[in-house]
């Protein structure tokens, strides 16, 4: 069976730092931290005061009513992705087949803003008077279902969720799925919208965030020697998919070509990652095998590197394994420093960070990050401070997730 090749041809973003792809670009470039105190409840009986939330954005001004009733946070914010990605792609949706497209969509939590909103009524009132629209809003699947609704797209559609490696999950299916003749195109990426209650509660109680809440737009400091924990984010990344053949055809934009991608998992701890990086070397090592990339020839890497204490060590570990102690042209960031840790929606707006790096040439920096970890080998070039240019042939980006969880991906420069 011919393996068809797979491009990008149109990207869609909701973040803390910019409310579509324009925006989110702008500020990631210049570097711009996305922490705020938090507005959504009352943090007063909370350790962690601070997250990474959306700014002024109003879904009213993007969805209609039956939309926003019929779906939880976590399915809007996709849905506001979808359309700013399927737009940018120049798709004529009412000219095509609709079983021609599909929708991978991921998602680590699903509707739990709706959930914790019902259960405390409940809570309060010992009524079990709960929402008929509970069931539908808190499904994990509903991201997909009501992005197919929405659109109409009638192709292949469910979701993935592999907690924090989600949208790495979901992009390596539909590219996956493209290359077998399944569809000509998917809508593919994730969403969250954890910044609630529980989410801050919970993983404070597993000493997982950062505390720094006299400065919160510092907190995130991935590969520094004080780092203390992650900074929860929330918001959404959308890629339009597309077999080659399709897109050449239509004359389409192409950003970029996804050229490789693999799992492994670590079976070795519920919540950490392997010490030494063992499955996460693997995953990269056997995504970019399959794209016939040597390591060697990889420009950037956009790490998963969370700024905790144990897991970014991991993850240098893991790269010292498959890159050596002295990968001469290899430069690392990770973009959390400025987003925060958007879970199941990370691996997207990080996809999205590579395959502008590989169109503009600007790999965009690790905030934040002043004095790196003495572990980690100066060999190691981990972009601080400011966004670099740089020429970006090969770019790969890891997710990692709870249950050890590794997803890797590989983009590439378009090339006829």
């Amino acid at each position: 069976m011919e393996k068809r090749r797979v491009v990008i041809t149109g990207l869609g973003a909701l973040t803390p730092i910019g409310n579509n792809i324009n925006e989110f670009w702008k500020n990631a470039v210049s570097g711009k931290s996305g922490a705020v105190p938090i507005t959504k409840f009352d943090t007063s009986n909370f350790k962690t005061k601070f997250a990474c939330e959306l700014k002024d954005f109003h879904v009213k001004e993007h969805l209609d009513r039956s939309d926003i009733k019929f779906s939880d946070l976590f399915s809007q914010y996709g849905m506001v992705t979808t359309g700013e990605a399927l737009k940018d792609s120049g798709l004529d949706l009412a000219s095509m087949d609709p079983y021609d497209i599909g929708v991978i969509w991921g998602t680590g939590q699903g509707g739990m803003d709706y959930f914790e909103k019902e259960v405390k009524v409940y809570a309060k009132t010992g009524i079990p008077r709960f929402s008929p629209m509970l069931g539908p809003k808190m499904l994990i699947n509903m991201g997909a279902g009501m992005i197919s609704l929405k659109y109409g797209l009638k192709g292949m559609s469910f979701t993935t969720s592999s907690a924090c490696a989600t949208s790495n999950t979901a992009i390596m299916d539909a590219y996956t799925y493209i290359k077998l003749g399944k569809a000509k195109v998917f809508v593919t990426g994730g969403s969250e919208a954890g910044i609630i209650e529980m989410g801050i509660g919970g993983f404070n109680s597993m000493r997982a965030l950062s505390v720094n809440n006299e400065h919160p737009e510092q907190a995130s400091r991935p590969f520094d020697v004080n780092r203390d924990g992650f900074v929860l984010g929330e918001g959404a990344g959308t890629l339009i998919l597309e077999d080659y053949d399709h897109a050449k055809k239509r004359g389409a934009k192409i950003y970029a070509e996804i050229v490789g991608a693999a799992m492994t998992s670590d079976a070795y701890h519920v919540a950490a990652s392997h010490p030494e990086g063992e499955g996460a070397s693997k995953a990269m090592e056997f995504a970019l095998n399959e794209a016939g990339i040597k390591p060697d020839e990889v420009d950037y890497l956009n790490a998963h590197a969370t700024s905790t204490p144990i897991g970014d060590i991991s993850e240098i570990n893991a790269i010292r394994r498959l890159f050596g102690e002295n990968p001469e042209n290899l430069k690392i960031t990770s973009s959390k420093s400025m987003t925060g840790h958007l879970l199941g929606a990370a691996g997207a707006v990080e996809s999205i960070l590579c395959i502008k790096a590989i169109e503009t040439g600007i790999i965009t920096p690790t905030i934040n990050t002043a004095d790196i970890d003495p572990v980690i080998p100066k060999t190691i070039n981990i972009v601080t401070g400011q966004s670099v240019q740089s020429n970006v042939d090969v770019a790969i980006t890891n997710s990692f997730g709870f249950g050890g969880h590794n997803a890797t991906l590989v983009f590439k420069k378009w090339e006829e």
